[in-house]
Formats: C-alpha cells, structure tokens, sequence
C-alpha cells in the first residue's frame, strides 16, 4: 500500500520536534499545520466526503506522529488527516526554485487523466493531445468522462499518465501504476500531491505536480471560509521529478 511506504518515509524523515499549530478535516481540503526551527509548514489533502461512512475515528491525543501513524487506515479521516500530517512534514523540508506547470511535461500522445480536472484537460486538447477522462465522483462527471471502472482495461494503453492526488486518499494509486507500465510520464499533482519527491522512489511515479504554500495565515482564513482556491494566491506551483 502506498501510503503505508510514504507513513514509513515520512517517520524517517522527521529531524526535529515539531509543534502541531493547527489542523482540520474540513471541506473542501483537510489540513495540517506544524512549526519547527525554520517555521512554519502547512499540509493539505483533498476531502473526499464521498468516502466517508461513519464520522468516527481513533485518535486519542492528536499529534503529528499520531496522525502520520494513521496514514494507512481504512478510515478515510484517519487517512486523510495522515497524508496531510505527511504533506506538512514534506513542505517544511521542500525547497522550490521556480514555478513550473505539469502540462509543459507532456509530450506523448495518448493520455490518461485520473480524476476530472477541466484546466488540465483542456490545456492537453488545446496541445492535439487524445486524452481519456476518469472519474469516480458521478457528480463530476461530463459527458466525455470515463468512469475509473474503465482504468483496469484502458491504463496498459497509456503513453502518459496525470493521477489526482486523491488516488493516494482513495487507494487506487497502486493500482493504476501497476496497469500503467507503458506510460512514460506518471505525475501525481494537485495539493494533495504535496509529499517530498523522495518518498516516492521506486513506486512507478515519475514526477510531482503540487503548490507550496508561502503565507500560511492567510491561506488558513481562505480555507476556514471554504473556499476551494483558498491558497491558491498565496503559493507557487511546482513540478519536481522523482
């Protein structure tokens, strides 16, 4: 399971005593914020209230290490509040230079975008790209959307591959890299795709798509307010090769 390989990372990563500042499972993103030597960090996870089944979890004196324990739960807060404790320990340690968009990384053909997102598939039609749409939320379907039923059979045809963060919160990751062997490019992106390049060496994933956020405060008011870009303004953009 993938986000057992990236809880085991991240524990290994940790080289100070982190203070946990704030967190929240909250629509539309859950988030982690921590502070260290350096400051502080924040990390994000897209909530898939879609997947929830009861709101109960384990926790018993919420901490960074707790939550970075739970990453690999079959409960769906206890993991998503785990992948963001693991995005915030990742933006700390991360370091971006430039800003840079996942779409100029696309030079093949045929490509399979996981997880609707209409501005990266429309910059990939605008580039003649043939492009195969899946997405499991039924309300975020249109009418050329595939459902991620289809990805066990279309995947191995693949020539590149753009995965949702959420396929690592929903557990489909490590399908889909393993019927994508052709692909040459997998890029994890979006907020939730926030964890350091490292922890995921020797997964199949080629490159990270995510944001880093630069005022923290800020972005946290947005994000209490429920706004879906509530950090949008407020971080850069980066793709980082695995």
């Amino acid at each position: 399971m993938m986000l057992k390989l990236l809880k085991e990372r991240a524990m290994k990563a940790i080289e100070e005593e982190f203070k946990l500042v704030d967190f929240s499972f909250a629509l539309p993103y859950t988030y982690v914020v921590i502070e260290g030597k350096k400051g502080k960090s924040i990390g994000l996870a897209m909530t898939l209230p879609e997947e929830i089944g009861e709101y109960k979890n384990t926790f018993t004196k919420p901490s960074l290490e707790e939550f970075i324990e739970k990453a690999d739960s079959l409960n769906i807060i206890e993991r998503t509040l785990g992948l963001a404790a693991i995005n915030a320990v990742s933006q700390y340690y991360l370091e971006v230079d430039e800003e840079k968009d996942a779409i100029e990384l696309i030079e093949e053909e045929k490509v399979a975008v996981i997880g609707n997102m209409p501005p990266i598939v429309k910059a990939l039609k605008d580039k003649n790209k043939k492009v195969f749409v899946f997405e499991r939320n039924p309300k975020l379907w249109d009418r050329e959307t595939l459902s991620d039923a289809l990805e066990y059979v279309l995947l191995p045809e693949m020539e590149a591959v753009i995965v949702s963060g959420s396929a690592l919160l929903n557990c489909t990751i490590d399908m889909i890299l393993e019927r994508s062997k052709r692909a040459k490019k997998i890029i994890l992106t979006g907020a939730t795709a926030q964890a350091l390049p490292e922890f995921f060496r020797g997964t199949g994933v080629t490159h990270l798509a995510s944001a880093k956020v630069l005022d923290i405060e800020k972005a946290l008011i947005n994000l209490k307010l429920g706004s879906f870009r509530g950090f949008g303004e407020q971080s850069k953009k980066y793709v980082m090769e695995v």
